[in-house]
């Protein structure tokens, strides 16, 4: 296997990364350069139409995208370590984080980054600032909700780590980097980021 990657901060490919890392699993890396825009050449193309990393290419040329749908593949592969959940409770509560941060704070974040960030300027050909900047509110009231339901958990989806971690610590990240910062207020949060951030997987 090989894994098409864009190094940090660029979330979606770490999430890979750090699933692998926390399965033990040794995924071999080809960078694909956005900046040099291999993220949109002919060849690049031919493994994930949408132009987009990360991809993962099996031994007999099958890829697969979307960093969710890699790691369930390797979740398959390799089910040692369970990161998406055992029973049909575990299951059901990681999807829904995972799915909570994908729409609630990952979709605002990512209108942000595209229609306020100084970077996104020079490939974003129409940006709509006011749009962009009215995001702000909603990812800071996501993190609220995660805040809360780490009030009586060690981790997000209850006890033990899992893929709805991995998802939710690359996004406020991604977050953080891009200027929009978890307030200092949210002391859960604060605790579970500063847990996470230590694990050797998160240096992935």
């Amino acid at each position: 296997m090989i894994l098409y990657d864009t190094p940090s901060p660029a979330p979606n490919p770490r999430r890979v990364r750090m699933f692998a890392a926390e399965k033990g699993i040794n995924l071999p890396l080809q960078p694909v350069s956005l900046m040099a825009r291999e993220h949109k050449s002919a060849e690049h193309l031919a493994r994930n139409p949408l132009g987009q990393a990360p991809v993962l290419e099996l031994d007999d040329g099958t890829t697969i995208s979307e960093s969710v749908a890699i790691c369930r593949y390797l979740e398959a592969a390799y089910p040692e370590i369970p990161l998406f959940g055992v029973s049909a409770l575990e299951i059901a509560q990681i999807e829904m984080w995972i799915r909570r941060t994908e729409f609630t704070l990952g979709g605002p974040v990512r209108n942000y980054w595209v229609n306020v960030h100084p970077f996104t300027a020079q490939v974003v050909p129409e940006r709509f600032e006011e749009f962009g900047n009215a995001n702000v509110p909603h990812a800071m009231a996501a993190m609220g909700v995660f805040d809360a339901a780490l009030t009586h958990s060690k981790f997000i989806a209850g006890e033990g780590i899992s893929m709805a971690d991995i998802v939710l610590l690359s996004t406020i990240d991604f977050a953080a980097f891009i200027g929009l910062a978890m307030p200092e207020s949210l002391t859960n949060l604060r605790r579970w980021h500063d847990d996470m951030s230590a694990r050797p997987s998160a240096r992935a």
